[in-house]
């Protein structure tokens, strides 16, 4: 077996509204609505599924959750640029550090989701 890329990741989630409106307006990624109690976030060729708390889907993860995941997104735009535009929109960063990411040395920023899930979001170069 060889692992060509993710194809999607699932958050549980307290309000999956909140959680889509989060995403959507700071993170710029596409609602997806299956139904009024699934629906997606879709970014690249990429997605988040969500699942309400209480409401999940068979079969599911052992402990689910909200706030439980750590994950970091690769933007094209300079940290700096990422951080002013954070800003502007009132959202709080946990910190800005240089570190090695999958394929090179990126720069990364720290902030929360709705459900406090870790949101890194780096830049390569």
């Amino acid at each position: 077996m060889t692992i060509d890329r993710i194809d999607h990741l699932v958050l549980t989630v307290k309000d999956i509204d909140e959680t889509c409106n989060f995403y959507k307006d700071i993170l710029g990624m596409e609602v997806e609505i299956f139904s009024a109690r699934k629906k997606a976030l879709k970014f690249g060729n990429q997605k988040l599924t969500l699942h309400q708390k209480g409401m999940s889907f068979a079969p599911e993860t052992h402990l689910h959750t909200p706030g439980a995941i750590d994950i970091c997104f690769v933007v094209t735009d300079a940290i700096d640029l990422v951080k002013t535009e954070l800003e502007n929109k009132n959202i709080p960063i946990e910190g800005i550090v240089g570190r090695r990411g999958a394929a090179g040395k990126i720069n990364s920023i720290y902030f929360r989701d709705p459900d406090q899930n870790l949101i890194e979001v780096c830049s390569y170069g």
